[in-house]
């Protein structure tokens, strides 16, 4: 015989879980719509930018993936807070990547994007103990 838990979400307040709401859906949109298709189309930008790079043309790639599969996973109850974890650990290397090999010197963004995404991580640090078995 199984027993059923509360949700986890159920211990928040109504105003902290539409404010993480608000913060998951925003960060889904931008990792998706902002900034992993362009790196999947071939964004001009992209291109040049990740032709600075080690790695270059196919870390783009890859990075587009992992942002457009982050960003989706943001909007998934069960998956968002290991998605923010996930995406957090990209924004570490995109903050190396702007502070040693590019000349663009927006270090800046991904640590913002970085520190939003560990909020959402923190905040639904049970969702990643569930998923993952801990």
């Amino acid at each position: 015989m199984s027993t059923v838990t509360a949700a986890p979400a159920a211990t928040r307040s109504r105003a902290a879980t539409i404010g993480l709401w608000v913060l998951q859906v925003l960060l889904g949109l931008m990792f998706v719509v902002g900034s992993g298709l362009p790196k999947l189309w071939g964004d001009a930008y992209a291109i040049q930018l990740f032709a600075e790079l080690p790695g270059g043309q196919a870390l783009r790639l890859v990075v587009g993936v992992l942002e457009i599969a982050g960003g989706i996973g943001l909007l998934v109850p069960r998956l968002a807070g290991l998605a923010a974890t996930c995406l957090a650990a990209v924004m570490v290397g995109a903050t190396i990547a702007q502070l040693f090999f590019l000349s663009v010197g927006f270090w800046y963004t991904p640590v913002i994007l970085g520190v939003l995404l560990l909020v959402v991580a923190v905040v639904r640090r049970r969702e990643i103990r569930a998923l993952v078995g801990g």
